[in-house]
């Protein structure tokens, strides 16, 4: 009695669900004085999903190979869950016999364990020493045993899912905190199938989407255990969470299943909100640009405006003709500067109409500038009048930004020019593109290459290219064409 005491007690200690179920079958061969013991975990389908012997060594358990699935004996007490004592256990008719390497047994005795009063498996001893059979006093220790045996074994679950529940905790935490960092959802999705993969212990995780797996390749149905979850996002769903374990590993228990549902719901939900932030700080971007084209248009270009008409009748009190030259000129380039200053102010309210992640021909022609700036040693100028990105419509600008592209390219190798202009007029019926240069012009080299290929892009849409020589010297490309009505 004082053994079974320390042995309870001992028990009660352990949190590990495997240490705790070693040390049950520890105790019981102990206690009984066997020479072999057991505890057969009961599965779902009234078969051994798991057996822990004691007493047989490593090297003679693999040369036995496979476990017993509850065949025979074993599977008596699963399907008859009471205490079973026998003195020769091959004379019972459910006696299967054993395989081959298997060491001779003959007394026996088996009583079940019960967590909260479900049968959780079965404890096993066989060949008690000294050649006796197992006796009452035996089977009342054993079976004492098995009830504390269900209470360690549930603490040590109920310790187990707590672990499992932080960590799902934990995971869901750096996908919050990364997706509030500022992830993209491709990204967010990725690191909620590694997490998934890693927390719920399986072989392989995928997010529609995103996959990941052990060779970071993608996740494969195999044919082992699997469990899929919707990762839910307002009236739809956003896509689902798969995750598989390889052939002959455990399956995923009612637990996980409920675990990784709810961290599925939970990730979804930060996905949604991450979406809402992104969105609202788009929104805080496009009022701000509507903001800045009203203060342009109401404070620059009146200002603007203004200077140019008192510059304008202060030409009438020039006397000298030189002078008042350069002060039309001034107005002139005053004239051009509220011009550019008009097409930033489309451009900007263009940006906020919905369109800014979509195509756009305004910011493609920005950027072919920007890159040709590195071709030529300076910044060309680009002044884009009318409505680029809502009047000209995908294939025809397709076509604006090549003939753009080869231009600028075309005045970096052959003009060794110090000023670029670049200007696209859209005036709703028609689309011209006019690049001028500085440079030491075209002469009279044949029209082929670059400048056939741009002629051929206008002609094919029923426009026609012009190169002209600008007053002062250089070239001035004129490639223009109709708009589709």
């Amino acid at each position: 009695m004082r053994g079974l005491l320390d042995a309870v007690m001992s028990l009660g200690h352990g949190l590990e669900l495997p240490q705790v179920l070693h040390g049950i079958v520890e105790a019981a061969v102990t206690l009984t004085d066997a020479e072999y013991g057991a505890l057969g975990i009961v599965g779902d389908e009234r078969t051994l999903s798991e057996f822990l012997p004691v007493g047989m060594s490593e090297e003679l358990a693999a040369r036995i190979g496979r476990t017993p699935c509850g065949r025979g004996i074993l599977g008596e007490l699963i399907h008859n869950p009471a205490p079973l004592r026998l003195t020769d256990l091959t004379r019972h008719p459910r006696s299967y016999g054993f395989p081959e390497h298997h060491p001779p047994m003959r007394t026996f005795l088996g009583v079940p364990v019960r967590v909260r009063e479900e049968v959780f498996g079965n404890l096993y001893l066989t060949e008690k020493r000294g050649g006796a059979a197992f006796d009452a006093d035996d089977e009342a220790v054993l079976t004492t045993l098995s009830i504390a045996a269900g209470v360690a074994i549930d603490n040590a679950r109920m310790y187990h899912e707590s672990r499992r529940r932080e960590r799902w905790l934990q995971a869901l935490g750096e996908i919050t905190r990364s997706l509030l960092s500022g992830t993209d959802a491709d990204e967010a999705l990725k690191l909620i199938a590694a997490r998934a993969k890693e927390v719920a212990g399986a072989d392989g995780a995928v997010v529609v989407p995103a996959a990941v797996d052990g060779e970071g390749t993608g996740a494969g149905p195999g044919d082992g255990p699997a469990v899929v979850v919707p990762l839910p996002s307002g009236p739809g769903a956003c896509g689902a969470l798969r995750l598989h374990r390889r052939a002959g590993r455990p399956p995923f228990d009612d637990t996980e299943v409920k675990l990784i549902s709810g961290f599925a719901d939970q990730a979804a939900i930060a996905l949604e909100l991450a979406q809402r932030r992104a969105e609202s700080e788009e929104l805080a971007v496009l009022h701000d640009r509507d903001r800045i084209a009203r203060d342009l248009h109401d404070l620059a270009i009146q200002r603007l405006f203004a200077t140019g008409m008192t510059l304008q009748s202060a030409t009438r009190l020039i006397e000298r003709p030189e002078a008042a030259e350069r002060v039309g000129r001034a107005v002139d380039d005053l004239d051009t500067t509220i011009q550019i200053i008009r097409s930033t102010i489309f451009g900007l309210r263009t940006a906020g109409d919905g369109r800014g992640s979509g195509p756009s021909l305004r910011r493609d022609m920005a950027e072919a500038v920007q890159a040709a700036a590195r071709m030529l040693g300076f910044a060309p100028a680009l002044r884009i009048e009318g409505r680029a990105d809502t009047d000209v419509p995908g294939e025809l600008a397709e076509q604006v930004l090549a003939v753009a592209v080869e231009a600028l390219s075309n005045a970096a190798r052959h003009a060794a020019a110090r000023r670029v202009d670049v200007v696209l007029a859209v005036d709703g019926s028609r689309a011209t593109l006019t690049v001028t240069d500085d440079g030491v012009g075209v002469g009279s080299a044949p029209r082929r290459g670059g400048l056939a290929n741009m002629r051929s892009r206008a002609e094919l849409h029923g426009g026609s290219l012009s190169v002209e020589t600008p007053e002062g010297g250089g070239t001035r490309i004129v490639w223009t064409v109709p708009l589709p009505d």
